[in-house]
């Protein structure tokens, strides 16, 4: 379980936001390209027309087929002034280094984006996927922070 506190300042966001062009680095590209072959691959066969649970089931079976460790609904507590408020819950974390977002929703706004910065902003993790099924063609942003 990761914790969150709301108290927490984040100062000059903007040069750790982006896309790294600075640095020239791509945050893990071999498991980056191995999540988004996944996701193609799950896309193509399921289309754009189910719920959000069953592209997480297919992705599940895809990761457990090619030996990707993961965690489904990985639990983040929220604190505000050192009190627990709540919690919310990572569609998957994969080897403890990339968090992946699933939506199947029309198009993906920018809610979806500040939601999964925030994820960023709170946890260890760097880099985060949001792929969108709910459209013809795959949707999909890579974050980080």
């Amino acid at each position: 379980m990761t914790r969150i506190d709301t108290n927490k300042t984040i100062t000059n966001n903007s040069t750790r936001m982006g896309t790294n062009k600075e640095k020239k680095e791509i945050i893990h590209p071999e498991l980056s390209y191995q999540i988004m072959k996944i996701l193609f691959t799950v896309h193509n066969r399921l289309g754009p027309d189910l719920q959000e649970k069953h592209y997480q089931r297919a992705i599940a079976f895809e990761l457990e087929k090619q030996k990707i460790t993961f965690e489904r609904e990985k639990e983040i507590d929220i604190f505000y002034d050192g009190n627990n408020i709540g919690k919310y819950y990572l569609d998957f974390l994969i080897e403890g280094k990339i968090i992946l977002e699933i939506k199947a929703v029309k198009n993906l706004v920018a809610k979806f984006s500040r939601q999964v910065i925030e994820y960023l902003k709170s946890t260890p993790y760097k880099l985060a996927i949001v792929a969108n099924f709910g459209r013809q063609r795959l949707e999909y942003k890579r974050l980080v922070y």
